[in-house]
Formats: C-alpha cells, sequence, structure tokens
C-alpha cells in the first residue's frame, strides 16, 4: 500500500505539473459534490482546516476553483470548479486512466475482474468505518 500510495504521488507530478495528488483529489470531489465548503472538504479527507486552507488558496490563486454563495443561505461559500479547473481535471484524468490502461495493458482479463473487485471491497470498508 506504501508504494501504492508513493507511485500514485510521484505520478501525479508528471499528469499535469501544475496540480499535485492532493488537488487532483479536492478537484475531483468538487467535481463529484457539485461544489461544498472548505470545511466539508477537511472532514471528509480528515484534514486539518489550515491543511486544507492551503491547498484551497492556491487552487483560487491558478484559477481552477471559485467561491459561490450558497444558494439557500448567504452566508456560506461554497467551492465551485472554473470552467479551467472543469479542464485541467478532465486532461488529468484521460492522463491517468492512460497510464492505467497502458500499465494493465497485458494482465488477464480474470486478473483485472479480482483487482477491481478487491479494490471495491478495499474501499467500501474504507467508507464503511
Amino acid at each position: 500500500m506504501t508504494a501504492f500510495a508513493r507511485r500514485a504521488r510521484s505520478t501525479a507530478g508528471r499528469m499535469h505539473p501544475e496540480l499535485s495528488l492532493v488537488s487532483y483529489t479536492l478537484l475531483g470531489h468538487l467535481e463529484e459534490s457539485g461544489g461544498c465548503r472548505a470545511t466539508d472538504l477537511a472532514s471528509h479527507y480528515g484534514l486539518d482546516k489550515s491543511t486544507v486552507s492551503r491547498q484551497v488558496s492556491a487552487l483560487e490563486r491558478s484559477g481552477l476553483i471559485e467561491r459561490r454563495l450558497a444558494p439557500d443561505d448567504h452566508r456560506v461559500q461554497l467551492l465551485h470548479l472554473t470552467p479551467a479547473g472543469d479542464e485541467i481535471l478532465a486532461q488529468v484524468t484521460r492522463s491517468r486512466r492512460s497510464a492505467f490502461r497502458e500499465r494493465l495493458a497485458d494482465w488477464p482479463e480474470a486478473d483485472l475482474v479480482r483487482f477491481a473487485a478487491y479494490l471495491e471491497r478495499y474501499n467500501a470498508g474504507a467508507s464503511s468505518s
């Protein structure tokens, strides 16, 4: 697992030089959730609020996310992807998928099915704890 995490971190910079693995993960969550508060990001990933704040500030400065008032409570600011954020996330996602396809190209179908099932099982266990 440590080797897997190290590989993910090391390849993140090759996918897009401006986007760390953490930034990519946060952008992905914002896309999936349709926008959320910075505190929601911190809670979801179990990160310190100051860590998320630094990441959010960097993403804002890069023009990848923006703050919008929540429609139901104008005291709350929600983070959303900008069009530039959508595009970079899509580029990196395409690159990551291509890299995975290449890395797994010579795996037998049965191994891929088992691997996918194990990942699903592992991720399901993580979400329930």
